[in-house]
């Protein structure tokens, strides 16, 4: 698991935004509320791939955790994998020629598509039946075009994400952008995300934590999530 820790100065800009207060959302509404896992894939998490991020297999167990409790509150979990096309050289070269060595962009090509060996979910994941399973062609999951995770949310009067997976700062980071640039309130699960080191975990939720999202652990989230059916129990 990563070490998470905000800098002093990310404290202090978001105390100063927000009035003195650390968390931007201190309540979450189930029945509004979509868990986002993004990428457990086995290009990223198993140890025999190119891909790997170690730090994921980590995570796991608070992802099955967070799961569980949304499903149980009433909210909805979507897992959301890459699934790269016959033409993504070409509708994204930039990425695939510019970017990756002839090396990188051989093995995405060959295990981030349907029946790749490194395309199915990370076996240790616990999905259930009514849990959606999306793909994406992009780094984020909620830029136009890239999936239509945006258009079934909206169906389902979902206005808030919780953005877990990997990598924090690439495609789970994008992903966060881009929910609030749509107007979802959004949730970077600092516990629940990996990177290939802490230091780019931690930058990358200092980042975000200071404009695009909220940032909380698993327990702080679930939390949230069953605080009505506690108060009830009460």
């Amino acid at each position: 698991m990563h070490k998470f820790a905000l800098p002093p100065h990310v404290l202090d800009n978001i105390e100063k935004r927000r009035g003195g207060r650390h968390h931007i959302f201190d309540t979450l509404d189930p029945a509004k509320t979509a868990l986002v896992v993004i990428d457990m894939q086995n290009y990223f998490v198993s140890p025999d791939m190119v891909g790997e991020v170690s730090v994921a297999r980590a995570i796991v167990p608070n992802i099955n955790r967070l799961a569980a409790a949304t499903r149980a509150a009433g909210g909805r979990v979507a897992w959301v994998t890459n699934n790269f096309p016959d033409d993504i050289t070409e509708s994204w070269s930039v990425m695939m020629m510019d970017v990756f060595s002839p090396e990188r962009r051989a093995a995405m090509l060959e295990h981030l598509r349907e029946g790749g060996a490194g395309h199915p979910l990370w076996h240790e994941l616990e999905t259930a039946p009514e849990d959606w399973q999306l793909y994406k062609t992009r780094f984020s999951a909620f830029i136009e075009g890239a999936s239509d995770i945006e258009a079934r949310l909206r169906a389902e009067g979902r206005d808030t994400v919780l953005i877990t997976g990997t990598l924090t700062n690439v495609c789970c980071e994008s992903s966060a952008r881009d929910a609030m640039m749509r107007n979802f309130r959004t949730v970077m699960v600092h516990d629940a995300n990996a990177a290939l080191t802490d230091e780019d975990h931690n930058y990358s939720l200092g980042a975000l934590v200071q404009v695009f999202a909220d940032v909380m652990s698993t327990d702080e989230v679930i939390a949230r999530l069953t605080a009505r059916e506690a108060a009830a129990a009460e």
